[in-house]
Parts: C-alpha cells; sequence; structure tokens
C-alpha cells in the first residue's frame, strides 16, 4: 500500500475520505437520506480535509514538533489532561489572563464555529437527519437510528431549527469585537495585515450574515431570494473551508495540540528542572532543554560557547545578557543585576 500514494498526505487523506464514505454509507441508511443541496458543502469539506492534511503534516513532520507528538501522546493518561483540555478547548482560561474582552470574543468567536461545525457536518454527511410524523412530531435519525422523537412546536425542536441562527449571532458578535479591537488597539494596528488578520473575520462575517438572510427570506420573505442567498451563502461556506487551513484560522483545527505541549512542559518539569549554567535558576525542564539540542543538532545548528556549555542551557534573561556581552565585550551575562522589566506583564 506504500506505494500506491506519492506521499504521506495522499495516503492520510484518502483513509480520511474512505472513512467519511463509509460513514455517510451507515448514516443516510445506504445513501438512501441524501440531501443534494448540501452537495457543494460536502465537496467543499472534503477539499478542506485535503488542505487540512498537508497543513498538518508539513508542520507535524518538522523535529520540534515530532518530539511534543510523539511524547505528548505517551503522556495523554495523566491525571490532569482533563482539566488542561477544558482550559485550552472549552474556557479559554489562558486568555482570560489577557482581559476579560478578548476572552469573550474569544469564546464568542471559538463556540460560534464549533457549534455550527458540530451542526453543520453531521447534516452534510448524512449522519443526523430528521424524519417528519403524522402526528406533528419529528424523528432525529443519528447514523441511521432514530435517537430521539420531539414535538414539532416544541422548546427543543426550536433549538434545533435555530442552532445555526444562534451561532451566527455569536460568531458576528465576537467579529465585531474582534474588529474594534483591531482598529482600535495601537499595538495590534501596527502588527495586522489584511489578508492574515482581517480577510478570516470578514468572512466569517459574511457567512453569518447571509446565513440569517436565508432564515429571513423563509420566515418573512416567503422565500423570496432564498435560491440566490442560498448560491451566496454556500459559496462564502465554501471559500472559507478551503481558506481555513492557511490562514490564522488553522489554529481552530491546531488547538488540541497544546493538551499535548502543556503536559510535556508539566510531566518533565516534575522530574526535573534544568539550571542556567550561569545563575543557577531553573527556567525549564531539563528534558525539554535536552530535546532542544537534539533539535537544533538535527539542523545543523550549532550554539556551543567558548564557556564550554550550549546557549540553549542559558535562561532567556542570561540569554539576552550574553547577547549584549557579544556585542559590547563587556561579560554582562556573569552580572547577578536582574532586568528592569524581568516581571513586568505583557
Amino acid at each position: 500500500m506504500e506505494r500506491a500514494f506519492a506521499s504521506k498526505v495522499a495516503k492520510r487523506a484518502f483513509y480520511t475520505v474512505c472513512v467519511l464514505f463509509l460513514a455517510s454509507y451507515v448514516g443516510t441508511r445506504f445513501f438512501t437520506h441524501i440531501d443534494l443541496a448540501l452537495y457543494g458543502y460536502m465537496v467543499g469539506t472534503v477539499v478542506f480535509i485535503g488542505g487540512f492534511l498537508y497543513r498538518f503534516s508539513a508542520w507535524a513532520d518538522r523535529p520540534p514538533t515530532k518530539i511534543i507528538l510523539k511524547k505528548g501522546l505517551r503522556l495523554l493518561l495523566r491525571k490532569s489532561t482533563p482539566q488542561t483540555a477544558v482550559e485550552h478547548l472549552a474556557t479559554y482560561r489562558f486568555i482570560w489572563n489577557r482581559g476579560w474582552y478578548r476572552w469573550t470574543q474569544h469564546i464568542l468567536l471559538g463556540w460560534g464555529c464549533i457549534l455550527s461545525a458540530l451542526v453543520t457536518f453531521p447534516l452534510v454527511f448524512g449522519w443526523m437527519y430528521f424524519t417528519m410524523g403524522d402526528n406533528g412530531t419529528y424523528t432525529v435519525v443519528a447514523m441511521g437510528v432514530d435517537v430521539l422523537k420531539v414535538k414539532a412546536d416544541g422548546w427543543i425542536a426550536f433549538l434545533f431549527y435555530n442552532a445555526l441562527n444562534i451561532t451566527a449571532f455569536m460568531v458576528i458578535a465576537g467579529v465585531c469585537m474582534a474588529l474594534y479591537r483591531r482598529l482600535k488597539n495601537m499595538q495590534a494596528r501596527a502588527e495586522q495585515n489584511f489578508l492574515y488578520d482581517f480577510l478570516p473575520l470578514y468572512l466569517l462575517l459574511l457567512v453569518s450574515i447571509t446565513g440569517l438572510l436565508l432564515t429571513v427570506s423563509n420566515l418573512f420573505l416567503h422565500g423570496f431570494g432564498h435560491p440566490v442567498m442560498s448560491l451566496i451563502h454556500q459559496f462564502l461556506v465554501i471559500v472559507t473551508l478551503i481558506y481555513l487551513p492557511f490562514g490564522k484560522l488553522a489554529h481552530i483545527p491546531f488547538r488540541p495540540m497544546s493538551v499535548f505541549a502543556r503536559n510535556y512542559r508539566e510531566h518533565y518539569a516534575e522530574q526535573e528542572m534544568k539550571r542556567c549554567k550561569v545563575c543557577q535558576t531553573g527556567f525549564v525542564s531539563a528534558e525539554q532543554s535536552g530535546d532542544v539540542v537534539d533539535v537544533l543538532g538535527e539542523n545543523g545548528i550549532r550554539f556551543e560557547l567558548a564557556e564550554g556549555f550550549h546557549l540553549a542551557e542559558l535562561c532567556l534573561p542570561c540569554r539576552r545578557k550574553y547577547r549584549i556581552f557579544r556585542f559590547t565585550g563587556i561579560p554582562t551575562h556573569y552580572r547577578s543585576e536582574k532586568e528592569a522589566n524581568q516581571h513586568a506583564k505583557g
């Protein structure tokens, strides 16, 4: 089988599409419940998967990433993993430290996109659909199995009908907060550019607005303009899916990897800390320091110093002082004075 594929990316993409095909075959009860109106979204999702696998493979094949993934998988059963996963993937506690405004913005954007995906993808691939009974009830079908019956005019059905409308309002609010910050914050204005920082926000905004206009067309305009708006919305969703793996939004599907990195740092820090060769301060785990030296060596980068140790064996303050020494000739890295902003926030 290894000879049947041009690359690892092609093999992973083929296996992933096969799994999706089989899941759709089972979920749609052997392709008897297929919504052809969602065909464009399905094609866009398959293209997105190919792009994501390409981006992920290029990232995962780097020596530093290989170490994190390999050792992170071994540590996945740590007792702290559930808490770390909740903080990094659900509550975004690490963003709360930057301020409530950015935390609220990320909660609205992150959960708006995640909930939209959890609703959209099962519908697109036929893993979930609804059948209408004669007694005014809907039957929720998941993976070909009837799992729930709800009243057509009940509150559960209302949430099903309006799930994407609710998430659209969440995304719009989050995008507006992000745009306001990017236009008002001086640091953000100095660092951002249109394609990387603004384009993904505009895409999310347009997707959400056109999705809401579909609801407006159905409820208040008796379907007027619905076919045209449906095509526009579908086009924007497909463009967003194709763009997603290669732009700033790629950090959304990559975010679970942060749990591996956190486990890696915490586990080896509990075993042994690496002492700075100058000030003797523990700054990283001995394992991480050794991995950094090994990875730099694999890439042919040498930072051995005349004093007999590696630059990676210095803490950040001493490392900066050593760079000053290389320019001035004054051995500032051997002085005990701390930097003026060593404990500053930001």
